[in-house]
């Protein structure tokens, strides 16, 4: 199988360029090399003949398409960012990227696309309410998070809710920039799939660490900002009270459910959304006290506040996953975060936009 991996030198891409080479199949990695990702062009990316270029670049695309019969996108502009005046960029790079891409895979004849959507999408995950089931709870007002209360009440009756796990059919409720990019990569996807009887299988990643993460920069994830601290001498700095949760999934596992994807037939005409997680969540505050112990440094300290778009608890079901790709992580939370102490991580340049 010979599979176009956009992003292929960034985080995740790279990993699974590694495990397609290592199942016999035939990686073709393309890279921007951004500035926030990569302050150079990665060592390990070489071994498997990385292409500089743009995924907006038509031209480019065409060629390297030819042949291809899978494509696994990965190339975006990620994390949380600067502010909105980022917005341009994160559209720029994530949609018209992604828009730029389908396009070309429909005029070369490729019909198949794993595409690296994550659990942003969701906004809050699920909550129950014990007058009224399954409610979506609506943004945290900024007085209560200055407060301290962090966790969000019913819409309708203003009474506590139980967090519970998120399933593929929960709404989209985007509440950042980066998340709404990701929500429309998804719907350009499906309407690409709907018109061309293409398969897509989206996969929605929690919250992924591991080596090859990009170093303390806006765009790198919670894991990458508390191990760069721990390394300055400092206390890694939780938000809120550390009692948010999520669910850390290792890099490992995420490359193995991007290659069961690309090594299983979709739905014809349609977008299957698959949550990737290791359906063992932890909070926030537990993954800094953890990583802490195993990098020998301080140990946390707890900030309050809330970034703005942040929300509390999302935490995955892991059933589709396992179902429809027999995909199961195997990396244990233990046992990837005392590695992750000493993984190799990525120097970025700059922050996007900066001259």
């Amino acid at each position: 199988m010979r599979v176009l991996i956009t992003g292929g030198a960034g985080f995740v891409g790279s990993h699974v360029a590694d495990l397609l080479a290592e199942r016999g199949h035939e990686p073709v990695p393309l890279d921007n090399l951004l500035p926030q990702a990569h302050g150079r062009p990665p060592d390990y990316s070489a071994r498997h003949g990385l292409v500089r270029g743009d995924v907006r670049d038509a031209g480019r695309l065409a060629g390297l398409l030819r042949g291809v019969d899978v494509v696994c996108h990965q190339a975006a502009v990620v994390g949380h960012g600067l502010d909105p005046s980022d917005a341009p960029e994160y559209v720029a790079h994530n949609d018209y990227g992604t828009a730029v891409l389908l396009a070309a895979m429909h005029a070369a004849g490729v019909g198949r696309l794993v595409l690296a959507s994550s659990m942003v999408v969701y906004g809050e995950g699920r909550y129950r309410c014990p007058a009224h089931g399954v409610v979506r709870p609506g943004a945290r007002l900024p007085a209560d998070v200055a407060a301290g209360r962090f966790e969000p009440r019913c819409p309708r009756c203003g009474g506590e809710l139980a967090p519970g796990l998120v399933p593929e059919d929960a709404p989209m409720d985007p509440r950042s920039t980066y998340a709404a990019t990701k929500a429309a990569q998804e719907l350009l996807a499906a309407a690409w799939a709907r018109q061309t009887g293409g398969e897509v299988w989206a996969l929605r990643y929690h919250n992924v660490y591991g080596p090859r993460m990009p170093r303390d920069t806006p765009y790198a994830g919670v894991a990458s900002l508390f191990r760069s601290a721990l390394e300055r001498g400092e206390p890694p700095a939780v938000l809120e009270d550390g009692r948010q949760r999520r669910d850390f999934v290792h890099v490992s596992d995420v490359a193995l459910a991007n290659v069961r994807a690309m090594e299983t037939a979709g739905t014809p005409g349609a977008l299957v959304a698959v949550n990737v997680c290791s359906g063992e969540p932890h909070t926030v505050g537990e993954l800094a006290a953890t990583l802490a112990a195993a990098c020998g440094g301080p140990q946390p300290r707890v900030a309050g506040g809330a970034r703005p778009g942040d929300v509390r608890h999302v935490v995955a079901d892991p059933a589709r996953a396992r179902e429809l790709l027999g995909f199961r992580a195997a990396v244990s939370f233990a046992d990837g975060v005392a590695a992750f102490a000493t993984d190799p991580l990525r120097e970025p340049v700059r922050p996007l936009g900066a001259r």
